[in-house]
């Protein structure tokens, strides 16, 4: 269970805190009593969650490429806990500009990890992975031991990026755990590039929504409360059950088509489906989902919602987002 008590007062730096998960993440810390220094490239994004009024809160507009920046920050607001979350995240702009991207995913993180090296006040960095950072494997669901080989570029930054965490706790004792997650859902996204939110859009539209894949790869989908709770318990109990340098998988183990989610979404929306294939994705891999076992033994995580709720919570929140425009 996340504890408020083990939150109130904490000092928490948050990368990349008004992305998708990012705000999430920083609204659950700040109602849980924690003081955030949010850190983003962007700084105010149109339909952003994040509860900008909250005293508790310091935005900075940085790039956690840039360590001058990150080292100021730092030495300021002396963080207890750090969520690094900050990266370019778009695996199709990751494809078109790799350099940008190793520079966000791979520079950034050995930023933190160097900072936190030269600082023994910094108790606990949980770090976000993805589930791409294994590359493509024949054996399925991926556990967390499984090896690391991505072969596009986002892929391989988050390879690298995993590889250069376990480097700092193995050869410094850097308390930093990875994370690595299904595919994440909810209010707030607005990366219409996933298929989530673009369908989220186009149900809200009446728009016909085109799916750039066969509609067979097979992915897991996890909800972001469930998401962010397993980040706060990782962060919590790192140091009680000396987890530091270990990797975690979320997923709700409940792997589906694209397809398949898309009429699930149409059907719980009460509409009937309108989509068109268009087969045109590249450098994807078509079948990846995860165990998450280690998680559910080790911190007691299991998700609370249900595909079909987590979808309806959705759902309803994109309704009124797009009433409102």
């Amino acid at each position: 269970m996340v504890s408020k008590k083990f939150w109130k007062n904490k000092k928490v730096l948050v990368t990349g805190h008004v992305g998708f998960l990012g705000s999430w993440i920083t609204n659950t810390l700040l109602e849980s009593g924690a003081k955030v220094v949010g850190l983003d490239i962007v700084k105010r994004p149109k339909g952003s969650i994040l509860n900008y009024k909250s005293k508790n809160l310091r935005s900075i507009k940085a790039d956690v490429a840039n360590l001058k920046i990150l080292l100021k920050i730092v030495s300021t607001y002396k963080p207890q806990i750090i969520f690094h979350l900050a990266a370019e995240a778009i695996v199709s702009r990751a494809n078109k500009n790799p350099l940008r991207a190793f520079k966000s995913n791979i520079e950034g993180t050995w930023n933190i990890l160097e900072i936190a090296r030269k600082r023994k006040s910094i108790q606990a960095i949980v770090m976000a992975s993805s589930d791409k950072a294994y590359g493509a494997h024949e054996t399925l669901p991926y556990k967390e031991e499984a090896a690391l080989k991505g072969n596009h570029p986002y892929d391989a930054s988050k390879s690298c990026a995993d590889l250069l965490a376990y480097t700092y706790y193995h050869t410094y004792g850097v308390p930093v755990c990875v994370t690595r997650c299904g595919n994440i859902f909810g209010p707030g996204d607005h990366n219409l590039s996933r298929i989530v939110p673009d369908a989220m859009r186009c149900v809200a539209k009446d728009k016909k929504l085109l799916i750039r894949s066969d509609g067979k790869f097979t992915r897991d989908y996890v909800y972001v409360e469930d998401i962010v709770k397993g980040y706060l318990l990782l962060a919590q109990m790192m140091k009680k059950l000396k987890l530091a340098g270990e990797a975690f998988n979320f997923s709700d183990e409940n792997p589906l088509s694209v397809l398949d989610l898309v009429k699930k979404i149409y059907k719980i929306a009460g509409k009937k489906a309108n989509y068109q294939i268009q087969n045109i994705a590249k450098y994807e891999i078509k079948h990846q989902y995860l165990a998450s076992g280690k998680s559910r033994r080790l911190l007691g995580w299991k998700p609370a919602y249900s595909l079909d709720a987590g979808i309806k919570k959705t759902i309803d929140w994109y309704t009124e987002f797009y009433k409102r425009k």
